[in-house]
Formats: structure tokens, sequence, C-alpha cells
């Protein structure tokens, strides 16, 4: 797919360009030109900035809003943030894209809300990502937070966030993404959080991107799925990241990913032929993301392209 890049915004950091496809008009045989939208992530001030507003290219942003302050206490709900970006956007003739947040890939910050943690029917709400130096799980390193998806209490609040969201801008945004799948705990079971199986965090994806589907009958949803705990592909293949593109393709959910790093080796085993082997229907969101284009080729050393 063809990327075009703003000269000023490309020497920004945190540049990630998303690409909806036409998946309809490939099936028919025609050329699909995708749709370009800049990741500001939360950076909202720069929505303002004169060459994204003049770059027509550019049909918009997509920023980053994460489930605590969407949801500071319970039930009740700040929508203003989105509200006032998307009227902004909207009176610039651009769209705006959502990317809805409740991970995080920093031990300081948790993006679930408070009452998760504190309510005991949550577990927690939220469970400790590592980062291991080795397969022995020897030198654990916190490395972030993730919603419990695989706990009903936990996903069910979730889910209440999506269809609030939905009642409020559905058919209005361009679209939602859903966070990525990738999570670490180790294999070994040991640093796993009380009631998490490989099983049920897939079929607690299942379930929210179908509940994502139904609360934004309109708008574009992506579900963000690039490796799936519990197998490594292909020799270690459980059919859980092929269930979520399968899954996906049944309910005309989209899927993709974050970054584009063509010569990584497990990037080609996972995520890259699943989303070019989707069903004809299914649209496809990738980002481009910091870094990526400084990324080289192992046989020749050359940095990749934007072409």
């Amino acid at each position: 797919m063809p990327v075009k890049r703003l000269t000023d915004l490309s020497m920004t950091l945190f540049l990630v360009v998303l690409l909806v496809s036409d998946c309809l008009a490939q099936a028919a045989g025609t050329a699909s030109t995708p749709q370009n939208l800049i990741f500001f992530g939360r950076e909202r001030s720069r929505i303002s900035e004169a060459n994204f507003l003049e770059t027509g290219s550019i049909v918009g942003a997509q920023l980053k809003y994460t489930w605590k302050e969407l949801e500071p206490v319970r039930d009740k709900y700040e929508l203003a943030l989105i509200l006032s970006d998307l009227a902004f956007l909207q009176g610039h003739g651009k769209v705006l894209f959502i990317q809805l947040q409740d991970v995080s890939f920093a031990d300081a910050i948790v993006n679930v809300p408070e009452y998760l943690r504190e309510d005991p029917i949550f577990n927690g709400g939220a469970a400790r990502q590592y980062a291991f130096e080795d397969d022995e799980e020897t030198n654990p390193v916190a490395s972030g937070w993730v919603a419990r998806r695989w706990d009903p209490a936990v996903r069910g609040r979730f889910i209440k966030l999506l269809h609030v969201l939905g009642e409020a801008l559905d058919g209005r945004i361009e679209g939602i993404s859903l966070p990525e799948t990738s999570i670490e705990f180790g294999e070994s079971g040991a640093f796993h959080p009380p009631g998490f199986t490989y099983d049920k965090y897939m079929e607690g994806l299942k379930i929210v991107m179908t509940a994502a589907g139904e609360a934004f009958p309109q708008s574009q949803v992506i579900q963000y799925a690039n490796f799936m705990p519990g197998e490594w592909l292909p020799g270690g293949d459980r059919g859980y990241l092929k269930g979520i593109y399968q899954h996906a393709d049944q309910i005309d959910v989209g899927v993709g990913g974050p970054d584009i790093l063509p010569h990584r080796k497990w990037q080609q085993k996972h995520s890259y032929p699943l989303i070019a082997q989707r069903g004809p229907d299914t649209k496809a969101g990738v980002a481009v993301q910091w870094g990526n284009l400084a990324d080289t080729n192992p046989t020749t050393g050359e940095k990749v392209t934007v072409a």
C-alpha cells in the first residue's frame, strides 16, 4: 500500500499512518486507495498544526483515549475530550479515529479506572506484565499493566464503556481500534495472574470484538492482533491468533496491528500473513509507527522505504 508522509510531521516523534483499505474493491479486482491518518496519540494539541490540516491526502487523526479517563468514576463517563477533538477535526474537514487503551507498557502507568482496582469483585482490575531476559524467566522485569480481559466482571465493564461510546459516537467517528492482543506473563505459569488461561484470554477477546461491532455498526472497528500468549507460530500453533482473525471475518470487524516491520521474522510468521489472508469483506488498519522507517533489511543493510 502506498503511504504518503508529511515532510514536517515526518521529522517528529510518534508518527503513525493508519491505513484502512477497501477490501470490497480489492475483491472486485479494482485498485484500492488507503485512507491515511496521522496518529498523534495523546498529543491532542497537534491536530491544530497547519501542515496536518492543510494536507488533503491525510484524511484525519487517530487519537488515544484511556479507559481511566473516559470512566473516571464508575458509571460516570467523560466524553468531553473526544467530542471536542471530533468537533475541531470535523470543522476542518478531517475525521477522527479513536484508539481505546486498556493496556500500558510502562510499570508506572495503569489505564483502567481506580474503582476496578479497589473493588474486590474485579480481582485488581488489571494485571502486571513482565519482560524476561531468558526462557527460564529468572529475571522478570515489570513492563506495564493490562486490563483483566479474561475476567467476566472486568470485561463486562469494558463492554459497557463500548456501548456508551457507541451511543454517542457511532457514525460520527471514522472508527475505533481495540488494543493489541499481545501480552506477556511468561510461559511457565509462575507469573500468570489469578484466573488467567490462554483459552479464557482468547474467548474474552472474541467477546469484546463482538461487543465492539455491535456498539459501532456504522463506524469501523479494528482489532489490533499481532501475537497471542500461549503459542508461537508456526511450530507452536494452538489456533489462538488464527482464531482471532477468523472471528473478525465472521463478525465484520477489521484487523491489523501496530508496526510495519517487513523484515522482522516473527511479524512475518504471525500477523502479516493473517492480515493478507483476511476475508474479502474484512478491512485492515495498519499503523506505521515511530522507528519503523529506520528498520533495515538484514541482507542488504538498506533502510525500509516508504514505498
